[in-house]
Parts: structure tokens; sequence; C-alpha cells
């Protein structure tokens, strides 16, 4: 039995009262756990108004909205409930999709449990009883076009709304989440065993003859009889040149940043992400022609995993189909972190350049580094012996993300990384908003901001407020008329 669960018709574990209980709730719970009890208890506790037994029979005195951070999640836990006997609507996903199967006037007639992703925070669910969030830390919750907004976010104040409970789960909650709620946890040692076992490799010690991807533990793992996935966040062939010759990095000849290998067949040009300028491979400084690969993008570590591997290596990027055939039989795959989202299980992950992730350029780069490991983990246990690997390349292999994912311990990262938040005044503690669009300044002209908000801009079209809490925030934005023309307010961006 997986770390944390319960069948049905067996003894509750006893931390699951106690966060069903929570009006303001934050569970913790390990990658291998199943929250499929928790979700079934959640169930019949609405139904039945308190606590109740697993065999109780349903009555009409409530709901539960639970939401899942994909499509595919939902309509699995929808199905389970379903076939226990829980009058279940699957709002997969948004109205307009969801009306041609009637399942959103199912969740208006007062369904038991109300089960969807992202678009199913502002589903109908009479009655209102409690709202499980699934996986809170993820980015597929936030919605990407105008108007923005989190589901995390709308779960919470529509269960305030309506006097509900809110429990958001996750094996590392966010820092918005430990900030708002009450934290939960189950027993050290359940938590530690729904953890995969981490094995940590430092590339400073990589022989340079197998090139800056391969230790010789990778290479054992490809060639490997279980199923393998490699991650590298890299799209492209190669990333990052050097030329031969004068070991000068290859740059762009218009805007300076770094270009990356275009190959199709004999044809190669050096191309730049940022502004898209093409050229051919010719080095700017000594007008050498031969390059060295610093940093491979995934369709070159493809070919040479492949040939590491001694079988065949399926690539997988974002627009890789959910259901392409390629996928199911593949022995190794290699890709960006889409490729976690594709395969439903492996016997092992291996992230070939984590530093990439633990040193983005983002506020959140570090807690986004851990939910990528949580979701290797989930991946890994779901393996039928359980016994799945997490392979960690890194040269930072004491970073307190990589420290939390070994001891099955977030909150040996989330006690460091709140109060550097803090001290950067960055979310969650404070509130933030970017505005960007066409009539961006003449919105800006016509802002007062009080003194305790801090306006910062424009840098590339785009404006930033700081303000102590989001209600400070809310009454300054909504205090200026809002001009004619196109604006993005994004409050408190993923992706900053």
């Amino acid at each position: 039995m997986r770390p944390g669960s319960a069948a049905a018709g067996e003894a509750r574990p006893s931390w699951m009262d106690p966060a069903l209980a929570a009006e303001r709730g934050v569970l913790r719970l390990p990658p291998g756990a199943d929250r499929y009890p928790l979700v079934l208890a959640a169930a019949h506790r609405a139904a039945s108004g308190g606590v109740g037994d697993w065999s109780e029979p349903r009555t009409e005195r409530g709901s539960v909205l639970v939401l899942c951070p994909s499509v595919g999640e939902a309509q699995g836990l929808g199905r389970r409930l379903r076939r226990d006997g829980v009058r279940t609507a699957i709002v997969a996903g948004d109205g307009r999709g969801s009306a041609a199967t009637g399942e959103w006037a199912h969740a208006a007639s007062g369904a038991a449990a109300v089960v969807g992703a992202r678009a199913a925070a502002w589903a109908p669910a009479p009655g209102l009883a409690q709202i499980l969030v699934l996986d809170e830390h993820e980015e597929a919750y936030q919605q990407e076009q105008a108007p923005t907004w989190h589901a995390r976010d709308v779960a919470i104040e529509r269960a305030r709304r309506a006097g509900a409970r809110c429990l958001l789960v996750s094996p590392c909650p966010s820092l918005e989440a430990l900030a708002w709620g009450d934290l939960h946890t189950i027993d050290r040692g359940s938590e530690r065993a729904g953890w995969p076992r981490l094995e940590v490799v430092d590339q400073r010690e990589i022989e340079p003859g197998m090139g800056p991807l391969f230790s010789s533990a990778l290479v054992d793992l490809v060639r490997g009889d279980g199923r393998v996935i490699c991650v590298l966040n890299r799209t492209g062939r190669v990333r990052l040149l050097a030329c031969a010759a004068c070991a000068t990095l290859a740059r762009c000849e218009t805007c300076d940043a770094a270009v990356s290998l275009d190959e199709d067949g004999e044809h190669r040009e050096l191309v730049c992400g940022r502004c898209g300028t093409r050229r051919p491979v010719v080095c700017l400084a000594c007008h050498g022609i031969r390059f060295k690969h610093l940093r491979l993008g995934v369709s070159r570590a493809r070919d040479e995993l492949e040939v590491l591997a001694g079988r065949p290596v399926a690539e997988v990027t974002g627009s890789t189909a959910a259901d392409d055939p390629g996928l199911e039989h593949a022995g190794v795959l290699i890709g960006t972190e889409a490729v976690l989202h594709r395969v439903p299980r492996a016997d092992a992950v291996a992230f070939l350049d984590f530093d990439q992730e633990l040193l983005a350029p983002r506020v959140r780069a570090a807690e986004e580094a851990l939910a990528l490991l949580a979701r290797a983990g989930r991946l890994v246990q779901r393996a039928a012996a359980r016994q799945g690997r997490v392979l960690v390349q890194t040269r930072s292999p004491d970073h307190a993300v990589v420290s939390a994912a070994r001891h099955g311990d977030p909150a040996r990262f989330s006690g460091l990384e709140a109060p550097l938040r803090q001290a950067l005044a960055m979310p969650p503690s404070v509130a933030l908003a970017l505005l960007s669009g066409p009539s961006t300044p003449a919105f800006m002209d016509a802002l007062d901001a009080p003194a305790d908000v801090v306006v910062q801009g424009p840098v590339d079209g785009t404006w930033r407020l700081r303000a102590p809490d989001h209600q400070v925030l809310a009454d300054v934005l909504a205090s200026v008329p809002r001009p004619p023309g196109r604006l993005r307010i994004e409050v408190d961006p993923l992706r900053i």
C-alpha cells in the first residue's frame, strides 16, 4: 500500500480527519501517497455533514469541489469516485466543452463531488462544504491569458465566501500556501518512504571525454532494462557554443545574446533566440568555423544518448502529443519537463543538468526545481516494484532543494526560502503586480500610489507595483479609471 493511503473499509489514518476538518488547511503528502482516499473521505464527510464512516450512505447535505492540475488526472479521479458510488460531475474542461457532455449541468444539479482541472474553480457546486486543491504548487493552475487568475486563489476566496473548508494538498507546498493556512503532515516515516531514492552526481567530477551531460551513472542507467526518462529543459540541438580556436562564446551580432546551432541536413546556421537574427557558423572574434558544444539541446543530446544507450531514444517536447504512439513503447525518453507530464510511469528519471533549474533567473526557480523532483518521484513511485530512482546531475550537490528531496523533507527548503523571499520583498511577503500593454502608460500617469506602494519601471514596457498586502494593491488598482486599449495586469505572477 502506498504511504499515506487507506482503502475503503479501513480505518482512516490519524492525520486525515484533522486535515479535512481544518477551515484553512495545507496538507503535505509525499509524491508516492495516493490522494484518492483523502478525496473519498472528503466526499463522504461533506455528504454526511461530519466525519462519519467509510461505508456510510451518502445524503444530500453538501458537496466537495476537487481541483486537479490536469484534465487527465481529473478524469481518472472522477471515474474512481463513480465506481465507488459517489455521484460525481467530471468538469474536465471549460464551461463550453463540458456543456456538451452535460457535466456542468450535472454539477449544478447537486453532485456530491465536482472534479476538474483549472477551470473547475468556477464550476457550480450547490451546498459547497469543502474544496480540495491537489498539487496546489503546480503552475498549470495559473491562467496565462488575460484576465490572469490562479485556481488556488479562486478556490480560497470561494471557500471563504461560501463558509466552506479549503484544503491545499501538495508534496512540496508553495510558500503562498504555507503563509495562508495551517500545515498538516503525515508521520515522518511514511513521508520519507513516499519520496524516491535520490542519487546525486556531482557534474564537476564527470569524465570530460563523456561530454558535459553523460556521467557513468547515467550511462549505466540507460543501458539497463527499465524505462528511463531523461529531462533536459533545452530544446533544439546546441544552445551554447564556444569557438574551438579562441574559446570565445558564440553571441548574436545584433543583441549580444548567446546563439544556438540550427541544423537542417547539411545546412547549418547560428540563430539568436532573443531577436531571431541568423548568420553563418563563423566566430565573430577570430573568424574560425569550428565550435565546441558547451550546452547541448534535447535534439543533439538525444543523438549522443542513443549511441551511449545502445537502444532507441524517443524525444519529447511541449509539442509532442500525449497520445503519441511512440511514447508507449519507448524504453528511454529524453525531453523538456513536458516529458514528466506525457509519460504516466517510469523506473527511473534523470535530470541531466539540474543547475539549469536551480539557477534559472526567476524568483521561484528553486521552488519550481523541487516541484520537478516531486513530479519525478511520483512517476517512479508508480512503477510496479516501487523501487524507482531519481538521478540528479548538478554542480550544487549541497543545495537546499537537493537536500530536501534526498531526505524527503520539504521543510529543509521552505524554512530557508521564506526568509529569503521576505528579504527580497517578493511574494508571498508582499503583493506584486506587473502591468503591461499599450494603455499602460496612460494608466500609470493616472495612478496616485500611496507611500506604502512602490512603483518601478518601465522595463521593456512593463511596470511593477509592490504593496504590503493584496487589499492595498487591489484598492490602488481599482482607484484608476481604466483607459481605452489593452492593459494586462498580473498579480503575483509565477515567472518573475
